[in-house]
């Protein structure tokens, strides 16, 4: 059994790495199983505990996601170190669970426009959908926490601005559904520190002794500020990628995800202690770059290097 407080502490910051499947969805090419693993072995070694492992999806299609289970296998042997997976069907939820991951994510949308175009469900769907995960959740032997993420929780690609009196309900009902983490989204980057901040307070007041998440991409340039936000704002869970992989298919020109690096390097320079080492991170970019050559890789860390004060590990 996974239980929340030994993976989420309430007095600390928690860094996921998310960049092995949100970092991998929309890549031209991809690393190799062995590859992968040795990226998770190395910023296991850096520090890094939390780990987006894949998705548990039709291998004949996501073909860079055909491997889950080894890149799990990897996670698991690594002590202290927790998985995540994620789940878009049942069929999913099934695998998912027989795999023995730590942690099963799935995603909701914040608006029914959304929902519609991207799972052909509508929200209420999507909820009833996280309510059934989380029944066989219980009923499982090892019973694996349940993430369930707003996708386009502060602006949507379809119909624009989102009302916060919109997702507020949305992630209560989750909690409800029995969810242990309501992440929010902010999935083509519309947000500012402002929106971030407000969001993230109403949604920590509902969760009770849950907790909230926060997932940001970096589509105009915010994701740092936003996540400074959030952090002041309360929250203590937050995602980023390896080299600032990702980008959702609805932005175009999106630059992906906040950038892992710079991310610790932020919670460090707001006094928030991560646990990881900056310059050993930072030199595990070097296996995207052998392993994507075609990939950019972001980041402003890895681009003018640490404060000389900083040294080379975590501060």
């Amino acid at each position: 059994m996974t239980r929340l407080r030994d993976v989420y502490p309430a007095d600390r910051v928690v860094l996921r790495e998310v960049g092995l499947r949100d970092g991998l969805q929309l890549v031209k090419s991809y690393p190799s199983t062995a590859a992968k693993i040795e990226w998770i072995n190395r910023e296991y070694a850096a520090g890094v505990r939390n780990f987006e492992v894949g998705s548990f999806l039709p291998a004949s299609r996501f073909p860079q996601f055909a491997d889950v289970r080894e890149v799990l296998a990897a996670v698991k042997a690594l002590p202290g170190a927790h998985a995540v997976g994620l789940v878009l069907n049942d069929r999913g939820a099934d695998d998912a669970l027989a795999s023995g991951v730590d942690e099963i994510m799935c995603v909701v949308s914040a608006t029914e426009a959304h929902s519609q175009a991207n799972t052909r469900r509508s929200r209420a769907e999507a909820v009833a959908h996280v309510k059934r995960l989380c029944a066989l959740r219980d009923a499982s032997d090892h019973r694996p926490l349940v993430n369930a993420g707003i996708a386009m929780a502060f602006g949507c690609s379809i119909t624009g601005a989102v009302d916060p009196d919109e997702v507020l309900p949305l992630a209560g009902a989750l909690f409800e559904a029995g969810a242990d983490v309501v992440g929010l989204a902010d999935t083509v980057g519309f947000a500012g520190p402002d929106q971030i901040a407000a969001l993230v307070r109403r949604i920590r007041a509902i969760a009770a002794d849950r907790e909230a998440a926060i997932h940001l991409h970096d589509t105009r340039g915010m994701a740092m500020a936003n996540a400074s936000a959030a952090l002041d704002a309360g929250c203590r869970i937050l995602d980023g990628a390896l080299g600032g992989l990702g980008g959702c298919p609805f932005a175009p020109g999106a630059t992906g995800n906040a950038v892992f690096e710079d991310l610790v390097f932020l919670c460090e320079s707001k006094g928030f202690a991560t646990g990881i080492d900056i310059g050993k991170l930072i030199g595990v970019r070097e296996i995207l770059a052998r392993e994507m050559p075609s990939e950019t890789l972001y980041g402003q860390l890895a681009r003018a290097g640490l404060p000389q004060a900083a040294g080379t590990g975590a501060m």
